[in-house]
Order: structure tokens, then C-alpha cells, then sequence
């Protein structure tokens, strides 16, 4: 049988796995079995965010480590990296819960919306993804909630645009006072990389605030500087009272996620329940997220430099470009769409990249792309030339 039968055979998925055939990573390029190189613009859909193989982060550790540390126990990579997390995230976030991933992270935030306020309704934005377990299918979109007909009841959502009509709509759902969380991306990649107006984060904070509701900052994949802030709860002064985190905290060297909440939030529930994750920041993969952390704290201030310099390359690049039926270009640090024509339309360019080396995807109509904040401008002019060549 070929891999692509044994595939499907044994491997659950969505939808048939694309014809790549991954051999090896290095930077900014994904090789093939074939020995295909792509440029990739995805980084494992804002994993990679510095790079693939990156050696300071790879690197083994100087320490050596316990096979497994049983969660009960105390362990001092477990409190040094919380530390960290509390000094590179916004506002007066403190306590971290330890994840497997980004959607247990954000699994454990609900519960933790849920002990903290008593309340069990939660308002999302429509056509969201906030992860795939019961808890977090619940507060996504439509579409995602389709094939279970016994999620989470009272989940409710508010659409797009971001601006007055829905902090309108928004407000009559919090005054009840009986929803539990707000969540959201506050640039939301899941959703072809849309920024909400400043206006709609300050007024939705001061609503939640007003009417009790906690604040949930989904920032999984716009965390770690994929938006070009560290976090982009930053670009609004955003002070969430509960933020996850995963994707990009281990650069794609090892599974983990993270949930960190105020010291307020942290109290509230204190004592009343367990977020207990057998494998939640295992030994192994504590030391990769203590080393990237680490490194992205050192070497902030020129990766955002660079990368920024990059990103007006790739805005100046794509409104160049002649895209059909162009309606937006959204472009935040290194989180980019390009809306054009339709679904089919976009999905044909997509395929055609792959066929040139060009590694892209798409997101409703809209072309999106996720490069590496270490990508140089050689590599991203290749890459450019690659998609400008792909909408012929």
C-alpha cells in the first residue's frame, strides 16, 4: 500500500491529507520526500513563528531532567516558566494553568469563567475556532457546531464587522449579567486575520467589566509575535482577565498550551476546582518553552524590527499584485489576507503555489499567510514571486 492509502486507512482526519510528504525543516523552507523545497508561509499555521530548527531553541538542555513529574509535586521549570509568562504577557496576568495545547488552554479558561462567576453563558464571535473539544467547539462558529447536536447550551455569538453595531448587539447579551466569558482572538487569524476597530476592544472591555463577564484573550496562534507585539491584546491596551496561550510558546519543538489569569480570577476559584492534565508542560517539553521564551525575550526588539520591515515588503508586494475582484488586504506584522474573488478563486491560487513551492492557505475568500518573524526579504521575495507567478 502507499503511504497515502495507509494514510487514510489509519489515520483519522477531516479531509484527505494534501500530497506533501514532509522529509525535513530548516528555517523558512519545508523539503519533501522528493526533496522538494517550499517556501513555507504557513509555519505550521503560526507554530514555527522563529523559524524551523532553530538551534537555541533546540539545543539540549544543560540540566538534567526527571523523566515525568507528577502534577501534585513541586518542580522548579514549572514555576520558572510561569514566571516568565507573567513578565512577557499585558495587563496584570499572573497565575498560569499548565495545557497540553491550545485548545485544553482554552478548554480550562471556560472552566475557569464558569467556577469564577457562577455563570454558564458564553458570547464568542461568529465563525470563530477556539479548538476541538466539547467545551471549545461550543463557543465557536456555526459550522464548527454542526456535527454535535448536544454541545454546550447557551453559547452566543456576535458577527462581524467589529465595530458599533455589534458592541450594540454585545451589550444586550451582558446585561443580563449571566454570561460567564467573552472570548476572542483580539487579531483574529481563525477569521482571515480581522482587526477590530480600537473603539470595539476598549467599549467590549469596559462591558465586560461593567457587567461582570470575564475577558478571555484567545491568543494561541496571534501570540508570540505573529501579529508584530508580542501579544496582540497590546495593539488596544487590552487587559484581559484570562489569556491562552500554545502554538508558538515551544517555537513547534513539543506540545504545550497555557492558561494564565489574573490574581483576582485566580483567587475566585481557589480551593473549588482542579485543572489536573496528566501530560500538561511534561519535563521534556518545559525546557524547549523555557529556551524559546527565553530567546524571544533577548532578542525582541530587532525580531519585531525585522519582521515589521518585512511585513510593509509583503503589503507593498501584494497591493502590486493583480488579484480579481480584489476587496482587502489585512496586514498585521507577520499575519497576512489577501480577500479576493471567491472561495474557488482562492483555493485555485493556494494549489498552484504548492505546485511552485509556495506554501499558502485559505480562509473563506481569502488568501492567508503565516511566514516566520526570522524571514529574510531574499526568502520572501522568492516566496512573493512564487504567488504573483501563481495567479496567472
Amino acid at each position: 500500500m502507499s503511504l497515502r492509502q495507509l494514510d487514510r486507512k489509519y489515520l483519522g482526519r477531516e479531509s484527505a491529507a494534501q500530497d506533501i510528504e514532509v522529509a525535513r525543516t530548516k528555517g523558512a523552507f519545508v523539503y519533501d520526500a522528493r526533496g522538494k523545497r517550499y517556501i513555507d508561509f504557513l509555519s505550521g499555521w503560526c507554530v514555527g513563528n522563529f523559524g524551523w530548527d532553530n538551534t537555541a531553541i533546540a539545543k539540549p538542555p544543560a540540566r538534567r531532567r526527571p523523566d515525568y513529574v507528577y502534577p501534585d509535586f513541586l518542580y522548579r521549570p514549572w514555576v520558572e516558566l510561569a514566571q516568565l509568562l507573567a513578565r512577557i504577557t499585558p495587563g496584570k496576568l499572573e497565575k498560569t494553568y499548565r495545557a497540553t495545547g491550545g485548545s485544553e488552554a482554552v478548554d480550562i479558561a471556560l472552566q475557569i469563567s464558569m467556577a469564577s462567576t457562577g455563570r454558564r453563558k458564553f458570547v464568542s464571535l461568529e465563525g470563530s475556532y477556539h479548538g476541538n473539544t466539547i467545551g471549545t467547539v461550543s463557543v465557536a462558529s456555526t459550522e464548527w457546531r454542526e456535527p454535535y447536536p448536544n454541545l454546550l447550551s447557551n453559547c452566543m455569538t456576535i458577527s462581524p464587522p467589529l465595530g458599533e453595531r455589534a458592541i450594540a448587539r454585545l451589550e444586550t447579551l451582558l446585561k443580563k449579567r449571566d454570561v460567564a466569558a467573552f472570548i476572542m482572538e483580539p487579531i483574529s487569524c481563525n477569521l482571515a486575520v480581522l482587526i477590530p476597530e480600537d473603539a470595539f476592544m476598549k467599549r467590549a472591555q469596559q462591558l465586560c467589566r461593567r457587567y461582570g463577564t470575564l475577558f478571555i484573550a484567545d491568543e494561541v496562534a496571534c501570540g508570540f509575535g505573529r501579529t508584530g507585539r508580542l501579544f496582540a491584546s497590546e495593539y488596544f491596551d487590552l487587559e484581559p482577565d484570562i489569556l491562552c496561550m500554545g502554538k508558538a510558546i515551544t517555537g513547534g519543538f513539543a506540545p504545550m498550551g497555557a492558561t494564565i489569569v489574573t490574581a483576582r480570577v485566580a483567587k475566585s476559584v481557589e480551593g473549588e476546582v482542579g485543572f489536573y492534565s496528566t501530560y500538561g508542560w511534561h519535563p521534556s517539553t518545559v525546557d524547549v518553552a523555557i529556551r524559546n521564551v527565553r530567546w524571544l525575550i533577548r532578542n525582541q526588539a530587532r525580531l519585531l524590527r525585522d519582521a515589521a520591515e518585512i511585513s510593509a515588503y509583503f503589503g507593498q508586494r501584494l497591493a502590486a499584485m493583480n488579484f480579481d475582484d480584489l476587496k482587502d488586504i489585512r496586514i498585521r506584522g507577520m499575519a497576512i489576507a489577501v480577500e479576493a474573488g471567491d472561495g474557488d478563486y482562492v483555493s485555485a491560487i493556494t494549489a498552484r503555489c504548492s505546485k511552485n513551492g509556495l506554501m499558502v492557505t485559505t480562509a473563506g475568500n481569502a488568501i492567508t499567510m503565516f511566514p516566520p518573524l526570522t524571514l529574510d526579504r531574499r526568502t520572501a521575495k522568492a516566496g512573493l514571486d512564487i504567488l504573483e507567478k501563481s495567479l496567472r
